[in-house]
């Protein structure tokens, strides 16, 4: 037999247990290479900088998508 509560919760209660849920925006930046945005703290996907520097190299048919 598995236990069951004796009363019903509030909504309160049950909306502060749930205050933690959300979900949060992901924070993009500019790139400072080519402009577009980027998550921060990783590479460009469209051109392959980061922090000023090329770190991965791209072709050229890939940046022009």
């Amino acid at each position: 037999m598995v236990p069951h509560p004796k009363r019903k919760h509030t909504s309160g209660r049950r909306d502060r247990r749930r205050a933690h849920d959300a979900l949060t925006p992901v924070n993009l930046v500019q790139c400072s290479n080519c402009g577009e945005l980027r998550p921060s703290h990783t590479v460009c996907p469209s051109c392959g900088h980061y922090q000023g520097r090329e770190v991965i190299s791209m072709s050229k048919e890939e940046k022009k998508k």
